[in-house]
């Protein structure tokens, strides 16, 4: 069984919203002073479109660095060729190092002689 929404005075807890009650009648004065303030300022100022172009406050004027402080204008040099040059992929160009052996899954161990390779193949896990 599914729970549907059949209209605004239904909620999914299947009790109905009661009536606003407010703690004092001082209370409720004033929120009904505060809503028709509200309304009169929003007609003051028209649609709600207008409100956004016409801005309540002055625009605050343009700020720059501190008299004394300008920087001035450095070029970048321009030498004309690329940006940087690549790095050369590293190689090992010694003779220390027979190969690289795997002991157990992704383990990289080095070899340095054959024996050491014989010695690897035939340990088990």
């Amino acid at each position: 069984m599914t729970m549907h929404l059949e209209g605004p005075w239904l909620s999914t807890t299947g009790r109905r919203k009661g009536k606003f009650k407010w703690t004092s009648a001082e209370a409720k004065h004033r929120d009904q002073q505060l809503k028709q303030e509200w309304e009169t300022l929003k007609s003051s100022f028209g649609s709600t479109k207008s409100t956004l172009s016409r801005p309540m406050t002055r625009p605050l004027p343009k700020l720059g660095p501190p008299p004394g402080r300008e920087t001035p204008y450095i070029p970048s040099r321009d030498s004309g060729i690329g940006v940087a040059a690549k790095k050369d992929a590293p190689v090992y160009t010694g003779d220390k190092i027979v190969g690289i052996g795997t002991l157990h899954k992704s383990n990289a161990v080095p070899i340095f002689s054959n024996q050491e390779a014989v010695d690897l193949s035939r340990m088990r896990r």
